[in-house]
């Protein structure tokens, strides 16, 4: 049984747990930092998968957990490997939001190898707009969250054209630490030699970092206008 959300300021919604991390765990951490209520939602389990199991897929998870230091982190329960927007899930999660009240969602990429993927960035546009309606049974009281925002933890071998890049410099070392805590999913099978999948993260993000003038960065998407008050934050 999945307990109840805190009132967020974010909320991450990830189709399997470690999307959340290798998408943006190092955005996680920097929202923390600056003293913002944040929480994960997992649709799924995760599982099966070669290496893994429910028990070691939820030790791995609760590791990455207290490493992000997040507010709340919860699951939604769904199927892995099947994860449609059906009109019962998109139920669930718009109550999730009307509960935890988040300004900004950010969820998976819209254009993805993963069907999971593509399904989950579908399911949470409409349980966003599910989430505002009045006359209903669900639970909560009506909420739109202001915007929704796509991190890329994706399958397809390209290279995307984000709408901004964050620089997560100072928190690089805290997001790789979480990564690593999914040994079964990202080390258990893998070759050793170099250049390892932590070496390709590594090189990821610095590519990011360079194209922004930072050591690190993270990549995200938006099908709205961002609109900005200032350009002091600019890099």
């Amino acid at each position: 049984m999945m307990n109840d959300p805190p009132v967020l300021d974010v909320l991450v919604v990830a189709p399997h747990p470690d999307d959340a991390e290798l998408g943006m765990g190092g955005a996680i951490v920097r929202f923390r930092s600056e003293g913002l209520r944040v929480g994960v939602l997992d649709l799924t389990t995760g599982e099966p998968t070669p290496f893994g199991s429910p028990e070691i897929r939820e030790k791995e998870t609760a590791a990455a957990t207290a490493i992000l230091g997040l507010d709340w982190r919860g699951n939604l329960g769904l199927a892995n490997r099947s994860l449609e927007p059906t009109l019962t899930a998109r139920a669930q999660l718009a109550g999730v939001l009307r509960k935890a009240r988040p300004r900004w969602v950010f969820t998976t990429y819209w254009t993805d190898a993963h069907p999971d993927h593509s399904a989950a960035t579908e399911l949470v546009e409409a349980a966003r707009f599910w989430a505002k309606l009045t006359k209903t049974n669900l639970p909560g009281e009506p909420h739109y969250p202001e915007r929704i925002l796509y991190y890329y933890a994706f399958h397809l071998r390209q290279v995307p054209q984000p709408a901004f890049v964050l620089d997560i410099s100072a928190q690089w070392e805290q997001k790789e630490a979480a990564i690593r805590c999914y040994q079964s999913q990202f080390f258990a099978g893998r070759p050793a030699e170099p250049p390892s999948l932590a070496d390709r993260l590594r090189h990821m993000a610095s590519t990011w970092g360079f194209l922004i003038g930072t050591q690190y960065g993270e990549p995200f998407a938006s099908r709205e206008p961002i609109g900005l008050t200032t350009l002091s934050g600019l890099c």
